[in-house]
């Protein structure tokens, strides 16, 4: 096959976790109560942390952006995941696959900033628990996630942009159930 220009008419066929007809209903049955299951777990976690007083402090403010972005990441493969298994289609659009991959790095790299920053509030309570409010104050703590939420948009975008330079063989197959990174490169030319 002749490489072709990656903007035109590019799919891709994820080739998700089974070709076996008969294990499809048990996965889409596994994936879909995983999927609910985390999506309304954080949910609940975020509207404790929401109606209880108590809870506005600053570990609790990054625990309900966590949760937020735990929603998000599993929403970017999951629904695409099911509904590909539901109507039998393995196909994803090249545009849709960028969209998907900028997403989960976004949603991935964000999980790992926040948890880093949550590392950074539990070091001052620790190692400075009388000096623990005035370091981390109201406009610190969101100082952070907006900064995190800010350089995970870039990182994205520059990986995304660098990805878009690649040319692929029209129908190539990704052997995983959504447009991984590494799996994205491995079929590029």
């Amino acid at each position: 096959m002749e490489a072709e220009n990656h903007t035109e008419l590019s799919e891709f066929f994820l080739l998700g976790l089974s070709e076996d007809p008969e294990m499809q209903p048990l996965l889409f049955g596994l994936f879909l109560s995983m999927y609910l299951v985390t999506v309304l777990g954080n949910l609940l976690i975020i509207l404790a942390i929401i109606s209880d007083s108590h809870l506005h402090t600053p570990m609790y403010f990054f625990l309900c952006n966590l949760s937020f972005v735990d929603i998000c990441l599993i929403s970017t493969t999951v629904p695409k995941m099911l509904v590909n298994i539901q109507v039998q289609s393995k196909g994803i659009s090249y545009i849709g696959c960028l969209t998907q991959m900028y997403f989960f790095i976004v949603f991935g790299g964000l999980d790992n900033i926040l948890l880093t920053v949550m590392a950074y509030d539990r070091y001052v309570a620790i190692c400075y628990p009388l000096h623990y409010t005035v370091i981390m104050n109201p406009r610190l703590y969101v100082l952070l996630v907006l900064m995190s939420w800010f350089v995970i948009f870039w990182v994205a975008l520059v990986h995304i942009l660098l990805m878009m330079r690649l040319t692929f063989s029209t129908g190539a197959e990704i052997p995983h159930f959504f447009c991984d990174i590494v799996q994205f490169l491995k079929v590029a030319h």
